[in-house]
């Protein structure tokens, strides 16, 4: 049989032997712990599984294994076309679990900002004894060392929606395996493992569950990784519960309808932000500008469901656009079915040093939108209404005026290519 298009095995992936259980929804399987039975065999079983290995005859307990977990994490892995995925019980504890995984060959780690600012805290705090050493996407060679154990780069990023080439990165690397934050992209748009990446890295909290109501955090890699995350998980007990892995694996089924409504709804704000009189630059991949070294099409299958843009008059007219919108909800988060705005400057990044924060491009008037799967041109009203008047904090862009739309210009994607984008 040939392989199965992304939208099929996103409903049937994890679900292959509910017609011989008789059920046609996966069943939930709450158990914290399992009856041995005979003692045969038990302890041996127990050592499989303590090891990362696969399950035997007896989960003997769920911190071990869970069964409704495993089908999720089939599910997302037939998505991304790993061997293996691990899940856990918030994106931050799966990039702790890889970390930890691989501290035990070295300590230092070679990352690129901007990536989410939780990201960015962890592994420059010092924390899990990591030494980062944070470089730029082009000069990743130069940074790696003989004691380098793990590359870290998130594309698209937060929140500036700046693109890595992950092939280039990898060839840099070398034999360090890379990690790819692909939270913003999703299987849908973009898979890493397929350009060299050694394991993928989801908050599945955002599009995955796709509905705000659920967290958890999931790696996508081949069997030797996933057996060393499975041992940390068991060790530091980072697991995600049943019900978590039952809403994450029913959010799959959803995904791909959702990325493509919610990305031709991104498209169409972020057009019309980059003309807007009070907004001094807008990030999009889909802009012109905006995708430097032409990663759309040829790395990612659609430019993606967030945009950022900048306002005139900085912070305080900022804060003026989230008290005022009424549609969009002024929250971290993003990925879920409604729009979300938030100010990654006090909120999602406030943890990232400011030094660092402006030189990653995260200005005080920055806003990052995720767009949910309401009418575009409600949620343009709805912004338009919020960003009237925020001319009077500053000076104003006139509708004729040359603006920056991405920090560096570079080759132009025609917005009317979005239609189709996303398939495989």
């Amino acid at each position: 049989m040939k392989k199965l298009g992304l939208e099929t095995r996103a409903v049937h992936s994890g679900r292959e032997d509910l017609a011989g259980l008789g059920v046609h929804a996966p069943p939930i399987d709450l158990s914290t712990t399992y009856p041995v039975g005979s003692m045969g065999g038990i302890g041996e079983c127990f050592d499989a599984l303590a090891q990362g290995g696969p399950l035997r005859d007896n989960p003997i307990y769920a911190r071990l294994h869970n069964p409704t977990v495993v089908r999720f994490e089939k599910a997302l892995a037939a998505l991304e076309g790993a061997e293996e995925a691990v899940a856990f019980g918030s994106g931050m504890a799966a990039l702790t679990a890889v970390l930890l995984a691989a501290r035990q060959g070295g300590k230092h780690v070679v990352a690129c900002r901007p990536v989410y600012g939780g990201t960015d805290h962890l592994l420059d705090s010092g924390l899990l004894g990591v030494e980062v050493t944070w470089t730029h996407p082009h000069h990743v060679s130069k940074a790696v060392r003989p004691d380098t154990v793990l590359v870290v780069v998130e594309t698209p990023a937060n929140p500036t929606l700046a693109l890595i080439d992950i092939a280039r990165v990898v060839a840099q690397a070398g034999e360090v395996p890379v990690l790819v934050d692909s939270t913003f992209a999703t299987p849908v748009l973009q898979n890493p493992l397929a350009l060299g990446a050694s394991l993928v890295l989801h908050s599945a909290t955002k599009f995955l569950g796709g509905h705000g109501d659920v967290m958890g955090g999931v790696v996508a890699t081949n069997a030797v990784w996933a057996a060393r995350l499975r041992q940390v998980r068991i060790a530091t007990g980072g697991v995600l519960h049943p019900e978590a892995g039952y809403m994450l694996h029913r959010g799959l089924a959803t995904l791909p309808v959702r990325v493509r409504e919610s990305q031709r709804g991104a498209m169409f704000l972020a057009k019309r932000l980059a003309s807007h009189p009070a907004v001094s630059r807008t990030w999009y991949p889909g802009l012109p500008g905006c995708d430097a070294e032409g990663l759309i099409g040829r790395q990612m299958r659609g430019p993606g469901c967030l945009l950022s843009f900048e306002v005139v008059g900085g912070a305080k007219a900022a804060a003026q656009v989230m008290e005022r919108v009424e549609l969009l909800t002024p929250a971290v988060s993003l990925g879920s079915v409604d729009s979300l705005i938030q100010h990654p400057a006090s909120l999602t990044h406030r943890v990232v040093d400011e030094k660092h924060r402006e030189a990653s491009g995260i200005s005080a008037g920055m806003l990052r939108v995720s767009v949910g799967l309401e009418s575009p041109e409600d949620l343009w009203a709805d912004l338009q209404r919020a960003l009237e008047g925020v001319q009077s904090f500053g000076p104003g862009v006139g509708e004729g005026s040359e603006k920056s739309r991405c920090p560096s210009g570079g080759a132009v994607l025609v917005g009317d290519l979005i239609q189709g984008l996303g398939r495989s």
